[in-house]
């Protein structure tokens, strides 16, 4: 017979390991469901800096180790599995994951979000050792040197920015000719005197071989091609929600990110969403570890409201 649980979390990212923790140490009996590794797409940083408590950083893999560790020592339950399909809509929600069958009252959905990637040749071997996705993460190591931005919306605008605080000079790259970024990003960016433009190009590849050296731009309207020197490229073009898994079951914006406010409750009573898959300004790891926290306090109201339903 499939045990009921109080609370089952999906993705093992830090939203998902903090709402285990918050979860197993008020005694709802938790199970937490990850298919690959604790952390989620924080493993794969290689130096997280900005997350209080560390002085000198911590890589990301070893953050996701020690949360997973908290939340176990008080009797949270990892399961090392994919889940396969959902039906939420009810008092008593269903899993069913590649190891079998799980029901629970409240569902925590923490399944993350990706960037998009350029899709140039050898992208993944340059990940975090000289093309990055965050610059509020990996901007500091390029302090005085040359970075290339990829990108024209909000996210560029606003990395490009920040970058520009921090590097000797920063080099936006746009398919466009001019930035889809909303309008109060232009000013400052235009009179920023490191900021260089180049417009209706794409990045067609990365050079350099123990380190990058610069990239190859590609002229999107003549083909023509072009070596740029730079020490680091941050990608900004958007990200992918994880979220096609409860398509059609919560509510999604229209660019999938699950619809749930701070308190992190989605349209489905007992069901949360947090951290980086659902809507919200800003996608850290210190967000997700908010949401994560959000998510137990508002499902304890949840299961205390609902205790004599089942």
């Amino acid at each position: 017979m499939t045990s009921l649980y109080d609370m089952i979390i999906i993705g093992g990212g830090p939203g998902g390991y903090t709402a285990a923790l918050y979860a197993a140490r008020a005694g709802l009996r938790t199970k937490l469901v990850e298919k690959m590794s604790p952390g989620g797409q924080m493993a794969l940083t290689h130096q997280i800096d900005n997350y209080p408590g560390f002085e000198e950083g911590i890589d990301g893999f070893t953050l996701g180790m020690k949360m997973q560790q908290s939340a176990e020592r008080f009797g949270a339950v990892t399961e090392m599995a994919e889940v396969l399909s959902v039906s939420l809509d009810s008092p008593v929600k269903t899993i069913w994951t590649s190891e079998g069958i799980l029901k629970a009252r409240t569902v925590v959905l923490s399944t993350g979000a990706v960037p998009r990637e350029l899709g140039i040749p050898d992208e993944d071997k340059w990940y975090g050792q000289g093309i990055h996705y965050c610059a509020a993460c990996d901007g500091m190591f390029y302090k005085g040197k040359t970075v290339v931005v990829v990108g024209g919306g909000n996210t560029a605008a606003a990395d490009a920015l920040l970058l520009s605080r921090i590097a000797k000079k920063v080099i936006l790259v746009h398919r466009r000719d001019s930035l889809r970024a909303t309008k109060i990003y232009h000013d400052p960016l235009f009179r920023a005197e490191n900021v260089e433009f180049h417009w209706n190009h794409t990045v067609a590849a990365v050079q350099g071989e123990e380190k990058l050296t610069g990239v190859l731009l590609r002229d999107v309207q003549s083909g023509a091609e072009t070596i740029i020197p730079c020490d680091g490229v941050f990608v900004s073009i958007g990200r992918k929600p994880a979220s096609e898994l409860f398509r059609g079951q919560v509510a999604l914006d229209e660019n999938g990110y699950i619809l749930a406010d701070e308190s992190t409750r989605t349209d489905l009573p007992g069901v949360f969403a947090v951290g980086d898959v659902r809507t919200k300004a800003l996608r850290q790891v210190v967000t997700a570890v908010a949401d994560g926290a959000s998510a137990v306090h508002f499902a304890e109201e949840y299961l205390a409201e609902t205790a004599n339903s089942l």
